[in-house]
């Protein structure tokens, strides 16, 4: 199977043929592609080189899927191309999400959807991904009502650039290029995405927005602030859902622990619950602090955390890809 990974010289796309090659997906050709600057640039899959091409030239090449990871702008120019060209599309941005022509797929959740007319498919916002996909077996169960989350998410959620000004800050520099509007070193930025009208930022919208979309229920109210910290491990969530049904905390527990693709960490006792520094580098979604909230009925409390560049993005679209794959969709 002939895959191209547009965007390959960056941080995700870097991530995106990692998990090809730890997944062993079955590659029969890789076609890195990237814009114009970094064509001839080389990348490393499997031991060997690939030399980095242009959009056109990977659409001449007919690659059975592209993985997109270039960004908003460029997707939206380019995919519709490589669709027209029969090429399928799973695309990391923004920029299809909320389209209702396309499909904003958690496989876990609702790659049964998928179709073979289904050629530009988006891939969830990173911090939406990790929460539905926790959510999901306890709505099935309980119907959610409302969510209200909070979000402490790495910089790498920002890119490269945002790291490079994390550890320039840390190591006292003074001669780097600015990714956010203050310092992230020792500090907490509630600020993530652009201010939008109401007061909130377009990545809050986002999880209110995508996790409608996702779990095909337009029912669920969501609210959130969304958090940037000074970690590089993982996105992290305290979630707390309303139900219109009560629940049993044991029954929440076994739930989860048989949910594809979530690890349940809840044995505050011991000290075991989720965090960055061990979620980093993995595929699953951690899940612990497991509680009820005492001040209203059928209420919960989680915390959520999953690495942003994995599962946030680069697995959950490689994923995708293993779907259609496995239907003969592609």
């Amino acid at each position: 199977m002939k895959v191209a990974v547009v965007g390959a010289t960056g941080l995700v796309g870097g991530e995106i043929l990692k998990v090809l090659a730890e997944r062993n997906f079955p590659v029969s050709e890789l076609i890195p592609v990237a814009s114009e600057r970094s064509i001839g640039k080389k990348v490393s899959f499997k031991g060997k080189e690939y030399a980095v091409v242009g959009f056109d030239t990977a659409i001449a090449m007919k690659p059975n899927v592209a993985i997109f990871s270039a960004g908003g702008s460029t997707s939206l120019a380019i995919a519709p191309k490589f669709a027209e060209a029969g090429i399928t599309v799973v695309d990391n941005s923004s920029a299809w999400r909320m389209d209702p022509s396309k499909k904003l797929v958690v496989p876990e959740i609702n790659a049964s959807t998928l179709t073979p007319e289904d050629k530009i498919i988006a891939n969830p916002n990173c911090s939406t991904i990790q929460m539905v996909v926790v959510m999901n077996p306890l709505h099935k169960k309980y119907k959610i009502k409302r969510v209200v989350v909070s979000t402490y998410q790495s910089v790498t959620g920002t890119g490269k650039a945002a790291v490079d000004q994390l550890f320039n800050e840390r190591a006292g520099k003074t001669d780097y290029d600015k990714v956010y509007p203050h310092k992230i070193d020792l500090n907490v930025l509630p600020h993530i995405d652009v201010f939008l009208d109401n007061g909130y930022t377009k990545e809050e919208m986002k999880m209110v927005n995508e996790t409608k979309k996702i779990m095909m229920d337009d029912s669920i109210q969501v609210t959130a602030t969304t958090v940037r910290i000074p970690t590089i491990g993982g996105h992290s969530e305290s979630v707390n859902i309303e139900f219109e049904n009560d629940f049993d905390l044991d029954e929440v527990r076994r739930l989860l622990e048989q949910e594809e693709g979530v690890i349940v960490q809840d044995d505050p006792k011991n000290f075991l619950y989720p965090m960055p520094i061990t979620a980093h580098g993995k595929d699953e979604v951690f899940v612990g602090r497991i509680r009820r909230d005492e001040t209203q009925a059928n209420t919960l409390n989680l915390w959520i955390v999953a690495d942003n560049l994995r599962k946030g993005a680069a697995t959950n679209a490689v994923q995708i890809a293993e779907y259609l794959a496995k239907h003969q969709l592609i």
